[in-house]
């Protein structure tokens, strides 16, 4: 990393385990201060909007019930990162453990009550934020901004500048392959790298 700030980001939907892992790396190289010239975004992105036909309603601007099964997960992650930033990496972290780890679905509010309030964040309260329109506009407004911007078309895609890439590591946490992600983003020749099979 060069010795100036550097804004990286990161997408998330928290039904997806390679946004998890991915998610995990980037929180743990904040709390290990690798990349420690970097800023880091973290970014909802709906993969239920991602199955959306054109020109069909986008998911943020239908009812609830036709929400899709992890647009209030995201709503309760962006109330966390934006309202209680202190306590957004233990929140993120269990939300994205609720589905992986505990097996539950995202689309039950009380999982995510449940998620948030193991981290010693008041439920109430975030489910405060969560319900607000301008939370939902926050949603949208970020989802759009890694589709125009980047060409994001999923999860987890990482952005430096305007360089972003779509990445999947096989394991999860591993800041090392966050680090190897990054360098690859500043290789603007790379235009793919895609393996046909991954050897297991």
């Amino acid at each position: 990393m060069t010795q100036r700030s550097t804004e990286l980001a990161i997408t998330f939907d928290y039904r997806c385990p390679f946004a998890r892992n991915g998610n995990e790396a980037a929180i743990n190289a904040i709390r290990e201060r690798a990349l420690t010239n970097a800023t880091w975004r973290f970014m909802a992105f709906s993969l239920d909007q991602v199955h959306v036909e054109e020109g069909d309603t986008p998911v943020w601007d239908r009812e609830p019930a036709d929400w899709g099964s992890g647009v209030l997960a995201l709503l309760y992650g962006i109330a966390v990162r934006d309202e209680f930033p202190d306590a957004f990496h233990d929140a993120h972290l269990a939300l994205f453990a609720a589905r992986h780890d505990h097996g539950r679905q995202l689309d039950d509010e009380q999982v995510l009550r449940d998620a948030v309030a193991g981290t010693g964040v008041d439920p109430d309260a975030v489910a405060k934020v969560a319900w607000n329109d301008q939370t939902l506009q926050t949603l949208a407004r970020e989802h759009t901004e890694a589709v125009s911007r980047w060409g994001a078309f999923g999860v987890p895609t990482y952005a430096l500048g305007d360089d972003a890439a779509f990445v999947r590591f096989m394991e999860r946490g591993h800041v090392g392959d966050l680090v190897r992600t990054v360098e690859l983003l500043t290789w603007t020749n790379l235009n793919e790298f895609k393996r046909p099979r991954v050897p297991r």
